[in-house]
């Protein structure tokens, strides 16, 4: 078994040339897959198609219309993200301010600090160690991970990541400095914090531009954690108030939340895998009075998970049924993409920055 660090992806920001004089266009085959295309040229060759090709289209298109209308952006991030390699492009989606509004679970902000702090996640490489014995067999099968020898030289794991003992004991020692602050700025004692101030405390004390919250705090970005007690970040702030005062109000995010949805023009939301984030965004629309020309709900939605709807698990619950409790608008741009958001996000945001930046160019071309 070896260990090969994960590469957090970066999507960069397309740059067109001047465009050649325009020719008749030739109708594009029928196999998508042709010659040098680029993100977007297969994205747009995915329309036609049917399942998970075609709704990853559509959260493409809604995305657009996303970011070249007057929207409010809300992105929710569940499931391991961060530890997976996405934590670069989600960096990103904050610092150009493709997002404006960040809710997250503990978790994916614990994984964040920990490679601020400069350590890694490792991706586990089993390939070859599963081969058969049998050089007749068809097929090699995958070497079992031994779990227990993980647990013994100090690596925990996620799914095919895995992360050094270690990186928790700095974590511990770097947010203890992060309270520490906190309670010297608060002379009395009385203050309760919110825990978005918490999350810009701490970004505020990272120094790495691939950072989540680091970038939340340079571009002026809100980062919600509503369950940021079910982390190690809410591990050891109660250890931290066992010996040292902290006050954290857990509802007081609730209002700014529901000031910057009812404030907004438009409203849009990207789920990421689902959970508590999803239903953190999706609540303000329950208690916001409706907007002009009576509309209520988000406007945009675009859902990316692997769950279904059948085990009536949030995480699969579909946003037609979102649209029963006035989460989303009834006549809002809406789609799930049933897809690993490792997979799907990277396109969606490659494929967008490429139109945009196309049409910018176009738009030069023509004056």
């Amino acid at each position: 078994m070896r260990l090969k660090e994960v590469k957090s992806i970066r999507i960069g920001v397309c740059e067109i040339p001047p465009l050649p004089p325009r020719k008749p266009r030739k109708r594009l085959p029928a196999n998508p897959l042709k010659a040098y295309i680029s993100v977007d040229e297969l994205v747009k060759e995915l329309r036609g198609c049917a399942f998970g090709a075609g709704r990853l289209a559509t959260a493409v298109d809604i995305y657009e219309e996303m970011l070249t209308e007057e929207t409010t952006k809300f992105i929710g991030i569940a499931g391991a993200l961060v530890p997976a390699g996405m934590r670069n492009v989600m960096a990103q989606m904050v610092r150009e301010r493709e997002v404006d509004v960040v809710v997250t679970t503990g978790a994916n902000l614990v994984h964040d600090i920990i490679e601020a702090l400069g350590d890694h996640h490792y991706k586990i490489s089993v390939e070859g160690l599963g081969a058969s014995a049998d050089k007749n067999a068809e097929a090699e099968t995958e070497a079992p991970i031994d779990d227990v020898w993980l647990r013994e030289h100090g690596l925990e794991r996620i799914y095919d990541v895995v992360v050094h003992k270690e990186a928790f004991a700095r974590l511990e020692t770097f947010l203890r400095t992060v309270f520490d602050t906190l309670d010297y700025e608060n002379h009395d004692r009385s203050y309760s914090y919110s825990i978005r101030e918490l999350t810009k405390a701490i970004g505020e004390n990272l120094s790495d531009r691939d950072s989540i919250l680091k970038s939340a705090v340079d571009s002026d970005v809100p980062v919600f954690c509503p369950a940021i007690a079910d982390s190690m970040i809410g591990l050891h702030a109660w250890i931290y108030k066992q010996t040292c005062p902290l006050k954290v109000d857990a509802f007081s995010d609730m209002k700014e939340l529901v000031d910057i949805f009812c404030e907004a023009k438009r409203t849009g939301a990207i789920i990421l895998g689902g959970g508590v984030p999803k239903n953190f965004i999706f609540q303000t629309a329950l208690i916001a009075p409706p907007r002009e020309h009576g509309q209520e709900g988000f406007d945009y939605a675009i859902q990316i998970t692997t769950d279904t709807p059948e085990n009536g698990g949030l995480s699969g619950a579909t946003l037609e049924e979102a649209k029963t409790w006035g989460k989303v608008g009834a006549k809002a741009k809406a789609v799930t993409v049933y897809c690993d958001a490792t997979i799907a996000l990277p396109v969606i945001i490659a494929a967008v920055r490429e139109r945009i930046a196309g049409r910018t160019a176009l738009g030069r071309e023509d004056e």
